[in-house]
């Protein structure tokens, strides 16, 4: 399903029965905030670990009425992160989120082979947007994990990518690898590694339509591409921007929120669970996005495996 803002997301989740988030080292205001809520739209149930008192303190601050939550009482954020993790790889919850613990430390937790949630795949980072005057949400990979990959870790990224989409109901993602332009140059290392994977995508990426290189003008304007007189797959319809690195990325997203006014949501992929990897000034509304995304991709395959 292409969903085309953020309440669209909220809404779908709204209709599938409700999953599980458990916060890892829960006591922080803007997390407590997409709980309250999260909570109030129905959206999940929760599951907070982390310093008690600290959660109680701070949901006070936001108004969050923590009746009916369950809360697992555990100071230490590192050890908090660790228990979080293995409450989602047992089962008892669906979905991670990181709550006021370092990024590295949480990223960690979930590589750990004790900690249950570590698979034989990359993890990479996967950002929702909704752009004001933008038709529908666009996805863009990988602007916040891998720092420069190379063409097998481009692969991974891509596929774990294109199997979320698939996970929501995009059955047929379209792809485009983003470069400076649409030429295959060998001075530029991107736009060999974008031909590279096109040429790849019906057997690595099923069902994905991949093109490369693109700019990023034909990826998001049909009407740039007839201007410019290039005939592409994905020209105006890329579900997903597949950034070179994660400078780009990085600005590209920024340019997003900043000049255009957009918001973000965001998740990392590669885990045997989803997991919800958030800046701490991130506004409640992209986190909310987050959990309901994140969400709506656990309801809508458990209700495939039933």
């Amino acid at each position: 399903m292409a969903f085309e803002n953020f309440y669209q997301v909220i809404s779908a989740v709204k209709e599938l029965p409700p999953c599980k988030l458990c916060v890892a080292a829960a006591a922080e205001e803007s997390v407590l905030e997409a709980v309250r809520d999260s909570r109030k739209e129905g959206l999940v149930d929760f599951v907070l670990i982390g310093h008690e008192e600290q959660i109680w303190r701070q949901a006070m601050t936001v108004s969050l009425n923590l009746q009916g939550i369950e809360i697992i009482d555990i100071a230490d954020s590192v050890e908090a992160t660790h228990r979080a993790v293995k409450e989602v790889a047992a089962g008892r919850a669906d979905i991670l989120m990181k709550g006021m613990v370092n990024s590295s430390d949480f990223l960690r937790a979930v590589l750990n082979p004790e900690g249950g949630m570590r698979r034989d795949r990359i993890l990479s980072h996967f950002a929702i947007y909704e752009v004001p005057g933008y038709y529908r949400l666009i996805y863009m990979t990988d602007g916040g994990l891998n720092v420069s990959p190379n063409l097998d870790q481009k692969k991974a990224i891509l596929l774990n990518a294109v199997e979320f989409l698939q996970s929501i109901g995009i059955d047929q993602p379209r792809v485009a690898i983003l470069t400076a332009n649409e030429k295959v140059d060998p001075k530029i290392p991107a736009t060999v590694d974008a031909r590279a994977l096109k040429e790849m995508a019906g057997e690595a990426f099923p069902g994905a339509i991949v093109d490369g290189p693109t700019p990023l003008d034909i990826a998001v304007s049909y009407e740039s591409a007839l201007h410019k007189g290039i005939e592409s797959p994905v020209a105006g319809k890329a579900d997903i921007l597949m950034v070179p690195n994660i400078e780009s990325g990085n600005i590209l997203g920024k340019a997003i929120i900043y000049f255009a006014g957009g918001r973000m949501g965001g998740l990392v992929l590669g885990a045997s669970r989803p997991v919800i990897l958030t800046s701490r000034n991130e506004p409640p509304m992209g986190k909310m996005a987050s959990i309901a995304l994140a969400a709506y991709s656990v309801a809508r395959n458990r209700n495939k495996k039933e």
